[in-house]
């Protein structure tokens, strides 16, 4: 069970709402340890000066601001001490806006915020009626005596907090010289319309189980094969610099991939989707999808949720009789259909009326 690591309360008004508070995150990045090549010892970091080559113990240390090179400013811990922002242990919230005006740039660290002993109904209370304004707290909070702007929003039943930074945190994009200015670059009408098609092709519902870190799990499967005794021998890779690509040649190059490849899960089956394939189909969200003016369920045989006329496209991924089909199902002109429907000819079993093929 995780466990909080600062207690305190939600203040706005009057009213006042005990939380507890919980990383939202779980790193799982693979940590390495430095040791001595020879002997297989992990290494001990010292501070040494290094004028004398003495260490210098923890009591002896000041603090210094760097000026110029070897210029600094020197403070002591008291200094610092004095100007720490007050422990208030109440989270101060100021404003309520709507999430849309907050820059995703802004937020740091997410948390959660979970009611403290006698905190239950005012937690509620918060959740609601936050939920119905569809608003965005922006506080303020002391944590490990550093101020923190902080985004406090509902997230299902529990209370998100994000920390943020400042403005003046942020860098200015129009400082980047490497960021053309749009008058100096033009780009057609064709140019965007084939580039809208591929992210077009590619757009879909967003999945976060979908995606892992594989760089991740190749260096934990290496730190497997060594530590049961396998010697790894790397070749090293020349890295050579890639031709620039022409950029319609490239545009149509990606359309044309991501159309095979759907072709061949429609004539394959439905192992391998694309995002956008997985969008498309319904099945997987239990929803409904309307086009060409009929309703079919998502959960029902034949194709991919809605139904398709010999005059206009059908669902999504599918296209009218005498065409090939969706990668869950194909129209009844003779083809075979997916694995989740089959067409009407051929003594095949008729899909369910909610959702037809095309005759």
């Amino acid at each position: 069970m995780p466990r909080s690591i600062w207690t305190g309360a939600i203040s706005f008004g009057l009213v006042t709402v005990p939380v507890k508070l919980y990383s939202a995150v779980q790193r799982k990045t693979v940590r390495f340890h430095q040791l001595n090549a020879k002997t297989g010892v992990r290494i001990q970091q010292r501070r040494v000066d290094p004028t004398t080559g003495d260490e210098v113990h923890y009591e002896d240390l000041v603090k210094g601001y760097e000026l110029t090179p070897d210029r600094y400013v020197v403070v002591e811990p008291g200094e610092l001490e004095a100007l720490d922002p007050k422990k208030t242990k109440t989270i101060d919230i100021e404003d309520f806006v709507d999430l849309e005006e907050i820059d995703p740039i802004y937020y740091d660290h997410p948390y959660y915020l979970a009611p403290a002993q006698g905190g239950a109904k005012p937690y509620r209370l918060l959740v609601e009626a936050m939920r119905d304004a569809g608003k965005v707290a922006v506080a303020r909070v002391v944590i490990r005596s550093k101020q923190q702007l902080v985004a406090i929003r509902p997230l299902g039943e529990v209370l998100a907090m994000a920390t943020m930074v400042f403005s003046d945190e942020v860098v200015d994009a129009s400082r980047l010289d490497e960021v053309p200015a749009a008058d100096d670059i033009e780009t057609t009408q064709r140019e965007v319309a084939m580039a809208r098609q591929l992210i077009d092709s590619l757009a879909g519902p967003f999945e976060p189980d979908k995606y892992r870190d594989t760089y991740r799990d190749e260096v934990l499967e290496l730190i497997e094969r060594k530590a049961q005794g396998e010697e790894i021998a790397v070749q090293p890779v020349a890295d050579e610099p890639e031709p620039v690509p022409d950029l319609m040649a490239a545009l149509k190059a990606s359309l044309d991939q991501v159309r095979s490849r759907e072709g061949a899960e429609g004539n394959g089956g439905s192992a391998g989707k694309t995002p956008a394939s997985r969008a498309k189909s319904g099945s997987s969200s239990g929803g409904s999808a309307k086009k060409g003016g009929g309703k079919g369920s998502a959960g029902a045989k034949g194709s991919s949720g809605a139904k398709s006329s010999s005059g206009g496209k059908g669902s999504p991924g599918a296209k009218s009789s005498g065409g090939k089909g969706s990668s869950r199902a194909k129209s009844s002109s003779g083809a075979k259909g997916s694995p989740a429907a089959k067409s009407s000819s051929g003594g095949a079993k008729k899909a369910p009326s909610r959702s037809k093929t095309a005759s």
